[in-house]
């Protein structure tokens, strides 16, 4: 059967896609940012999956205000790159991985979860930029990727509890999948950080850091965490750490299995008036 081998948590700070796209990561200021990111690149490489199902959010490029999906699933076979106003970013186009994203889609609706299927759409920052952290520049990514996007823009957004009940839901779809893949999980988006209003610029190191711990050991209580709390101590964009809660709910141990391995943390301030978080867990089978 398919299987889920580790999570991996990251934040998607467009300034970061940049900042490698232009070749500033050994300036001083973005130096900082990117050797967090050096152990990862060795470890993505020495625990390479067949498939990478990653959590992110649309940033108004595939879903406007018009239609906006609570969760959708990316169910083509291959995934463009978007132009955010100046021009794709020169990475590659995403390979999707139709079969197994289908069988997600289905497994996880008869769940109960109600999914957006989208067989055609443009992957943004929010996607490209983790993958360009872990895997570098590239002639092509890896692995085959799943997009799954997020609404964590326009109220009202899915609760933690509800990402975390997905993840859950999410794994057993992986598990009863008939062919031997390595999937990995990731979830993307966040730390603190507030992009407008009289708070523009706010980053709390404290609550960032304590949601990192809470991630590892008490993941179902951080799931109760409300909106509120998230506004009131990561900022308005903070909310979308409640993507890391559908990868963290997709890991072995909050399914009766062993507590995963923490193989590297990594926490930074500023990063384009953002906090970078980020995390890798492996499963332990």
């Amino acid at each position: 059967m398919a299987r889920i081998t580790a999570s991996v948590y990251t934040s998607h700070v467009p300034a970061i896609g940049a900042a490698m796209d232009l070749g500033k990561t050994q300036e001083p200021y973005w130096q900082k940012v990117f050797s967090g990111y050096d152990f990862s690149r060795k470890w993505i490489k020495d625990n390479k999956p067949d498939v990478v199902f990653l959590v992110y959010n649309d940033h108004a490029t595939a879903f406007s205000l018009d239609i906006i999906p609570t969760f959708a699933i990316g169910t083509a076979a291959e995934f463009k790159v978007a132009d955010e106003g100046w021009g794709p970013r020169p990475v590659p186009d995403v390979q999707g991985a139709p079969e197994l994203a289908a069988h997600i889609a289905h497994s996880v609706i008869q769940q109960d979860f109600d999914l957006t299927i989208v067989n055609k759409m443009d992957v943004d920052h929010g996607l490209t930029v983790p993958l360009s952290l872990m895997c570098g520049q590239p002639k092509e990514w890896p692995f085959k990727v799943i997009p799954f996007a997020v609404n964590v823009v326009q109220y009202p957004v899915p609760s933690g509890m509800r990402c975390f009940r997905l993840g859950q839901a999410i794994r057993k779809a992986v598990e009863s999948f008939d062919e031997d893949l390595n999937v990995q999980i990731w979830g993307t988006g966040g730390m603190s950080h507030q992009l407008q209003g009289p708070r523009a610029g706010l980053i709390n190191k404290e609550w960032d850091n304590r949601f990192l711990d809470r991630l590892v050991d008490d993941p179902e209580g951080l799931a109760s965490v409300g909106h509120i709390e998230y506004v009131q101590e990561a900022g308005s964009e903070g909310i979308e750490l409640v993507m890391w809660l559908i990868a963290r709910g997709a890991m072995a141990d909050v399914n009766g299995g062993k507590k995963p391995t923490m193989k590297h943390r990594f926490y930074h301030v500023p990063a384009s008036n953002t906090a970078v978080g980020h995390m890798i867990l492996e499963n332990n089978q």
